[in-house]
């Protein structure tokens, strides 16, 4: 039966890469349909629209996403489309895993850390932000439910189970937060009892942030509250070497998004230089989803040959190759 996937190639360098990726999932010869969808800049040029109603109707329909890179303003100018898409659709897990890959700037060679964090409440999304009119006071409240931190805690306890995992750990603030962080820890606590087989513990944030620099070999799968795991899901990142080294999903119970969770890169955009390998490795991410696990390990497999060959890398990774050269090497490396 095929396979329609919802494509939103994204800003900057998105389409470069979103098209790299695209070759390599076509040279699996997997029956998958692709529906090309605009959000962000390219359809607020095109429709006037930052995220039009026929993108979400397409990815309501197909229910699996892969998403290129999105422009996100700093401090100004329009909400983040990737949070709307997050609310709109429900994605109440966002799973951030990365693994070390020779070849590659990581300071460790023995990490392998799944970060799985809300998605849809908490700090992070700034409900009921306010600014007087002399810009000397600014408000937003923190929200969060037992639902939620119910519904993460127990995904990130089965998740694990499925794959293997051996230990979670739960990182709160609730020496500060006693509400907010408390309710969660509370709930993290609750959960952990129904899973004696895995090893369970909990850490104050700063304390795990601390211990993922000084010995990250500690962690397996860390989950967390929605601001806490987007700083600690980027602090693993740059113990692999980098967001360009790391993919992400977006979870619902209808509907699943994978991405590249690094930004758009308007300034090598149109150059072909770009580094694909995070949205290929979200690629992979999804192809597990939709069990085509054997595919997603060659994937990664001939990421992990390329970078060890270093004879096509691009720029980031050490080399000077185009994409697609990098992409032609990944190719010609696929089982």
């Amino acid at each position: 039966m095929t396979q329609k996937i919802t494509i939103i190639k994204g800003d900057g360098i998105g389409p470069e890469i979103m098209d790299a990726t695209i070759r390599v999932l076509e040279h699996l010869k997997l029956d998958f349909d692709y529906e090309f969808k605009a959000a962000g800049l390219a359809a607020l040029d095109a429709t006037g629209e930052l995220l039009p109603a026929d993108t979400l109707d397409a990815i309501a329909a197909n229910k699996i996403c892969l998403k290129g890179p999105l422009t996100t303003p700093v401090g100004k100018g329009f909400s983040s489309i990737n949070v709307a898409m997050r609310r709109h659709f429900d994605l109440y897990a966002n799973v951030r895993p990365v693994v070390t890959f020779e070849g590659t700037k990581a300071r460790y060679h023995d990490i392998d850390i799944m970060t799985i964090r809300e998605n849809t409440e908490g700090a992070y999304l700034s409900d009921g932000q306010t600014i007087n009119e002399d810009h000397t006071v600014a408000e937003s409240k923190i929200v969060v439910t037992r639902e939620a931190s119910l519904n993460i805690v127990r995904y990130a306890f089965e998740i694990a189970k499925r794959a293997g995992r051996k230990k979670i750990t739960a990182v709160h603030k609730a020496n500060i937060m006693k509400t907010t962080s408390g309710l969660f820890l509370e709930v993290a606590e609750e959960v952990a009892k129904d899973y004696p087989e895995i090893e369970f513990n909990t850490l104050i944030v700063d304390n795990t942030c601390m211990q993922l620099v000084m010995n990250p070999s500690q962690f397996d799968v860390i989950v967390t509250t929605n601001l806490f795991g987007d700083i600690i899901s980027d602090l693993c990142a740059g113990l692999v070497g980098g967001l360009g080294m790391a993919p992400g999903a977006n979870i619902g119970k209808e509907v699943a998004m994978f991405e590249a969770v690094h930004g758009s890169a308007p300034d090598i955009a149109g150059k072909k230089i770009a580094n694909p390998t995070a949205l290929m490795l979200a690629a992979a991410m999804m192809l597990e989803h939709l069990g085509h696990v054997q595919q997603a390990n060659d994937i990664r497999m001939a990421i992990r040959t390329t970078l060890l060959a270093k004879d096509r890398l691009t720029g980031d990774l050490g080399g000077s190759a185009k994409t697609a050269e990098f992409t032609d090497a990944v190719i010609s490396r696929l089982a």
